[in-house]
């Protein structure tokens, strides 16, 4: 007989942890559990499994011999194993002679398998709305911008003004990621509204990532920050708008993992204050360490940020031509992928014409521009992204 109680925490947590007490019922059933499972014999042929997210907040009991002694850690799979469950969630979907499984394995890293049973559906789906009997590429590559940046809301009515400072936006985000060779490749940039953006820019790894350094950190910061010096760069100081709340947010995120957790500020020394900044969101109060330590931590973490986005501005001002020409495509095709990207930035049209060897300046006039002097812009009202929910 196997018992398998999937989500343990509900009832395995510490106990005194909560307010009820000793006789809180949540209590009495990790109680009954624990005494339950120190009453098997060898011979009862019964196995206990059980599934948690939260292995940190069990209470120990339930980890001691005799209990729950073996435990495994079970990841994300890798290229290999994400392409072994793409097959088994395909084989009752009929797919087109030009889809591999590998590829799309190599193009989703990071991905669950609830993941990636979501892609084959939503994928079949897309077909299905056209009418194909079988899902090809392209269906693939759809669900997974559906899956990784969230759905189209192309009913969402923006006006020019709020539709030319997403480009500015976005168009900072993949320059200073295409210019800098840490960051992730940049997968494709939109300013489609998607999720609850009103633009975004896709970056995914070349493999499954192990580990992050130093190096490549402070250059996610400087991605991170791009949207924001591109608007004031484009717009000026006092014009900023509140689009790049939820970079600032993942930028604070990283900069103090760096700091409390990861020992990559020299100011801070290698200690790791997690355990002590456990619950701390940017509130000193919560920061169970001397008034020294919060402030030099503050100190660094701003840091950190400042200089990723003075990284950013620096390439921004130095490629303002290539700045310039990403913006305008974005606000002319929307979409753009990450070698469409490249192109752009050369002058050249998104796809090539095999007709014409040569740019066709007449085309596309608004990509291959070069900017004349900047001058700053009144901003639109408006931001690009929503406030991060508290």
């Amino acid at each position: 007989c196997i018992v398998f109680i999937d989500e343990i925490d509900a009832v395995g947590r510490h106990r005194g942890a909560g307010y009820g007490g000793g006789n809180d019922e949540r209590e009495q059933t990790l109680n009954q559990l624990l005494v339950e499972m120190d009453g098997f014999e060898a011979n009862e042929g019964v196995i206990i499994l059980a599934a948690t997210n939260r292995r940190d907040v069990l209470d120990p009991a339930l980890l001691r011999p005799g209990r729950f002694d073996r435990q495994v850690t079970v990841p994300n799979p890798d290229i290999k194993g994400r392409e072994k469950i793409l097959g088994v969630h395909a084989r009752k979907t009929p797919l087109g002679p030009d889809v591999d499984l590998r590829i799309i394995a190599r193009g989703t890293p990071g991905f669950s398998g609830a993941d990636l049973a979501n892609l084959v559906n939503e994928a079949a789906l897309m077909a299905a709305r056209v009418g194909r009997r079988f899902v090809t590429m392209i269906d693939f590559e759809q669900a997974k911008d559906k899956v990784m940046m969230g759905p189209e809301r192309r009913s969402m009515v923006m006006t020019a003004e709020q539709k030319e400072m997403t480009a500015y936006h976005e168009a900072g985000h993949a320059l200073v990621g295409m210019s800098l060779p840490k960051c992730d490749p940049v997968y494709k940039a939109t300013i489609i509204p998607r999720g609850g953006a009103l633009g975004m820019v896709m970056s995914l790894p070349e493999m499954d990532r192990l580990n992050m350094f130093k190096d490549e950190c402070h250059q996610r910061l400087a991605m991170t920050m791009a949207g924001k010096a591109a608007e004031i760069f484009k717009y000026g100081p006092d014009s900023v708008s509140n689009g790049p709340a939820g970079d600032i947010q993942q930028a604070s995120a990283l900069a103090r993992a760096m700091v409390l957790r990861w020992g990559m500020s020299d100011q801070v020394g290698n200690i790791d204050y997690s355990e002590a900044a456990e619950g701390y969101q940017g509130n000193t109060a919560g920061f169970s360490v001397s008034a020294n330590t919060k402030e030099l931590v503050e100190k660094e973490v701003q840091k950190f940020i400042q200089d990723g986005y003075d990284h950013a501005m620096k390439i921004i001002t130095e490629k303002e031509v290539e700045f310039e020409r990403l913006a305008q495509g974005l606000l002319e095709y929307e979409t753009l992928t990450g070698d469409e990207i490249k192109r752009v930035m050369d002058g050249l049209p998104p796809t090539e014409d095999p007709g014409d060897d040569t740019p066709d300046q007449g085309s596309a006039p608004s990509v291959t521009a070069i900017p004349k002097a900047k001058g700053k812009k009144t901003p639109p009202s408006g931001g690009m992204e929503p406030e991060p929910s508290v």
